[in-house]
């Protein structure tokens, strides 16, 4: 029996995703890949596969998938219901479907973005090295449509044998610490306090590309024009309209509006969780001044 698995409902946004296109930036190749990694790596280790192997990342709602072959899943992430031909499944330990059995996840408690891992992984075939789904390029596999099969590794290990998984709960506000630079010279001490002291909320314009914030606008200094120039996941670039934006996986890899900063990338999981209307608070962390972000035009 071929190792496939049905896609019988796709859920308003479901893709594959694994660690993405790692040292293409330079060719203009977004990275993409998971957006909240731990809950991605967690996923694939409860039902016993690499930890970087392709699982699907759904948004708020979950798809309906039917394996054709007796296997393991674990879905981690936001808080989901689970179902079994109509009988509740575990949320965050791995658990067994038998073939030709429909798995059901429902939308979203608490979070946004859930991961499903099957035991062997998602074999969809790479683009430059990935199956990733990139929003902005088009590159890798497509959104899942109603009636997809999406092809199934061969498992290499067996699932977890636990109880529960440790895994902190998608957050309700967003603490972000945010380095400065490189070009933060653009703006005002006034505006970068600015920036430090309001609550911002995340818009319903948010996606895989940037988390998108309404609060009060930061001001520009220097009004003259920006050459486009390379960015980075977790940049916060400021517009003309003066609401920030955090760039998520799937960035341009050029922008031309200043990068007042850049989130600390330990914290950018917690973006792939929130919701709109979840308040977010910057927090300047402060680094030693030989490791500040600079242009190769500012060094010595």
């Amino acid at each position: 029996m071929s190792r496939v698995l049905e896609v019988l409902r796709a859920g308003p946004l479901t893709t594959v995703q694994d660690r993405g296109r790692i040292g293409l930036a330079h060719l203009a190749v977004p990275r993409s890949g998971a957006l909240d990694e731990p809950a991605w790596k967690l996923a694939n280790r409860l039902v016993g596969n690499d930890e970087h192997a392709a699982a699907l990342e759904t948004t708020l709602a979950g798809p309906a998938l039917r394996p054709r072959v007796s296997c393991h899943l674990a879905i981690t992430g936001a808080w989901v219901p689970i179902d079994i031909d109509g009988r509740a499944a575990p949320w965050g330990i791995p658990f067994f479907v038998r073939a030709g059995q429909t798995v059901s996840i429902g939308t979203a408690t608490r979070g946004l973005r859930a991961y499903v891992a099957v035991s062997g992984g998602f074999a969809v075939a790479p683009t430059l090295g990935s199956p990733a789904t990139d929003l902005l390029s088009g590159l890798g596999h497509p959104p899942l449509r109603d009636g997809d099969t999406l092809p199934l590794g061969e498992p290499v290990g067996p699932p977890a044998v636990i109880a529960s998984a440790p895994y902190p709960a998608p957050p309700t506000e967003l603490h972000l610490r945010l380095i400065l630079g490189p070009r933060h010279d653009w703006f005002t001490d006034d505006a970068i306090s600015l920036l430090a002291g309001t609550t911002y909320s995340v818009t319903p314009v948010s996606n895989r590309i940037a988390l998108r914030l309404h609060g009060t606008p930061i001001p520009r200094q220097a009004t003259k024009e920006l050459p486009s120039e390379g960015t980075v996941t977790g940049a916060v670039q400021v517009p003309a309209d003066g609401h920030p934006l955090v760039f998520l996986k799937d960035h341009p890899t050029t922008v031309g509006y200043p990068i007042i900063g850049v989130v600390d990338p330990s914290d950018l999981s917690l973006c792939a969780q929130a919701r709109p209307g979840t308040p977010v608070r910057f927090h300047l962390k402060t680094v030693p001044r030989d490791r500040r972000i600079r242009f190769p035009e500012e060094r010595p």
